[in-house]
């Protein structure tokens, strides 16, 4: 195959600017799908990702496009745009030699554009400029040119404008495509190298590897090794997906993207990020692949039914296969048993792992308060990582603690500068630069603790803002800070998974709201229940739910009154007996609406 015919790139921009729309405009345009049997949205194949209007997974597709006589094979990756699922952009960049980058015309740059570009510069990708929903009755496309010459200098001759809603553009976009993406370097005659970029599970093929051959060539029957996972496996299936179809291949070879099966049946034997290359023939060292990130939140998770622990791990196993970003290892609770300590990049990744959890793979789930990771340093001198309240030495072993800092970027309205300033400041942030954007946004970097960020900061910057503020983080280091273990008795018997790791300031306040909140979702019992919030054994903020009333003198119609003393004596005793030895249901809605305090 001629290399110089084939173009990798990806689709990159900030969430709901339009990248899938314009995908699947792409798809239209190269005859890869049937314009009147079109559903949208193709390459969001997830229901969630139809659901919630967002790309979660990147996604792949081979498409042959005729340019100037000549027919090019482009392979487009989706990728998605919201902060949490950066780590699925690092990997699909490292697949590709060019980026397309959408900018909404209604929107202008976001945080996510900027995060998305400077991504793409550091994979030395080639990044074209478009403009999307020019259609739009509120699109501003001189300012958001203006925008993309200021903060990118980018020329506004190379800015090229499309509606994918309209077909508007689109084989504009095709053409400069071909013409400015360089395509990959022939590497054909030295030994395999591939850079596996993504997986999935299938129940009955196994493991199937996403690939990017980037030097030799990969065919059927071949003994690869996985180099950092230092397993092999014979290749029993070579293809593409093109036209949406897996359709089988004779080779893969330089330049090429593409999927193998090996009958890989455990999930533990594949990593994204690894090299394959040739048993026989094997390259000295590995490819350097896309950095790893990090996971920043922690949670227990585990099993209502405590049956299910083994269906929770095969259902983990083939989760981090297609999402390494996210992370578990087992772990016992005293109040809920056998579960797992999971690590997500943000709040939105833990609420789509939980989704899927129960949605593909049926399981009744329960989560605990998430955190980040803190620092300890003992009075002996040890150093700790905690991500578990349960681990927290006592207070009279810490000799100093450290928190996560992030350098947090917010793109917002000037008019909604000033609140936006306080907000950030109230959650401890310390306010760095700003830079205006065109005459009605700016660009405020602020030094915050990650803790502060990581549960409904974002909701209610994008409420401050009405919805025209965006952010972007990336982890700074650790400084030092004054932490307590918040825990959650319900009449005395500590619930771990209310228990967190709070900043010592903010201790009484966010006691006050957990045990509100809880006051609010349990339901009333036939004992009473005392919710109590506790701070290395001090009580600082408690409410009580008083039991139901059942009228047991109902039936007597008057008499001796001692008979009725008799009856509520009988009740009073009952009622002690239950608030002894009773267990207060609490409902999953509260576990829930716990964590967004």
């Amino acid at each position: 195959m001629d290399k110089s015919l084939i173009r990798n790139f990806a689709i990159i921009a900030h969430i709901d600017h339009g990248k899938s729309t314009l995908a699947d405009r792409i798809l239209e345009v190269t005859n890869a799908v049937d314009k009147r049997k079109h559903a949208q949205l193709l390459l969001d194949d997830m229901e969630l990702e139809k659901e919630r209007g967002i790309t979660i997974k990147a996604s792949m597709v081979r498409l042959n496009y005729e340019c100037e006589g000549k027919v090019y094979i482009l392979n487009l990756i989706d990728t998605p745009g919201h902060v949490d699922f950066s780590y699925e952009v690092s990997k699909s960049l490292a697949a590709c030699e060019g980026a397309v980058l959408l900018v909404d015309a209604s929107q202008g740059i976001e945080a996510q554009t900027v995060a998305n570009y400077y991504l793409a510069c550091e994979s030395n990708l080639i990044v074209i400029p478009v403009i999307s929903k020019t259609d739009l009755p509120a699109a501003c496309v001189t300012a958001v040119q203006k925008q993309l010459v200021d903060v990118f200098h980018f020329q506004k001759d190379e800015i090229l404008l499309i509606s994918a809603k309209m077909d508007l553009g689109i084989e504009n976009v095709l053409a400069r495509i071909i013409k400015v993406i360089p395509p990959p370097l022939d590497k054909e005659n030295r030994p395999l190298a591939g850079l596996v970029f993504d997986c999935l599970y299938d129940t009955y093929k196994g493991v199937i590897v996403f690939v990017r051959i980037i030097e030799g060539k990969l065919t059927p029957n071949m003994q690869v090794k996985f180099m950092q996972k230092l397993t092999t496996h014979k290749i029993e299936e070579l293809g593409v997906i093109e036209n949406l179809k897996y359709k089988k291949v004779d080779s893969l070879a330089c330049g090429e993207v593409g999927y193998f099966m090996a009958n890989i049946r455990n999930p533990n034997e594949v990593a994204i990020g690894d090299t394959i290359t040739e048993l026989k023939n094997p390259r000295e060292a590995c490819l350097p692949g896309y950095r790893t990130v990090k996971p920043l939140v922690f949670c227990g998770i585990y099993p209502v039914n405590s049956g299910e622990f083994t269906r929770l791990r095969s259902a983990f196993e083939k989760l981090h296969l297609t999402d390494a970003s996210f992370t578990y290892e087992p772990e016992n609770s005293q109040s809920f048993g056998s579960g797992f300590r999971c690590g997500f990049l943000g709040l939105l990744h833990m609420e789509i792992i939980q989704e899927r959890l129960e949605r593909e793979y049926d399981l009744n789930l329960f989560l605990t308060t998430p955190n980040v990771i803190y620092r300890i340093k003992k009075t002996d001198g040890q150093i700790l990582e905690i991500d578990n309240p349960a681990r927290l030495p006592s207070s009279s072993q810490i000799a100093e603690a450290f928190e996560p800092y992030v350098n947090l970027l917010m793109i917002i309205p000037v008019r909604d500068m000033e609140a936006i300033c306080d907000f950030a400041k109230s959650r401890r942030g310390t306010f760095q630069s700003s830079e205006f954007l065109g005459e009605d946004r700016i660009r405020l970097n602020f030094f915050i603790p990650l803790s502060e960020i990581i549960v409904d900061f974002y909701n209610k910057m994008k409420s401050q803002t009405h919805g025209f503020g965006s952010i972007d983080y990336t982890l700074a280091d650790y400084q030092p800070t004054k932490i307590v273990k918040l825990e959650i008795a319900l009449n005395d018997v500590v619930y771990e998974a209310f228990s967190s790791l709070v900043f010592k300031d903010r201790a009484y306040q966010k006691a006050r709201g957990i045990v509100s909140k809880l006051k609010e979702l349990i339901p009333r019992h036939l004992f009473e229940v005392r919710i109590q919030a506790r701070v290395e054994g001090s009580i600082i903020a408690s409410e009580k739910i008083r039991a139901l009333g059942k009228h047991v003198t109902g039936k007597c119609y008057g008499g001796d009154i001692t008979r009725k003393r008799k009856l509520w004596e009988i009740q009073k005793k009952g009622k002690k007996r239950l608030k002894q030895f009773g267990k207060v249901g609490i409902p999953q809605e509260a576990f829930l609406e716990v964590l967004k305090i």
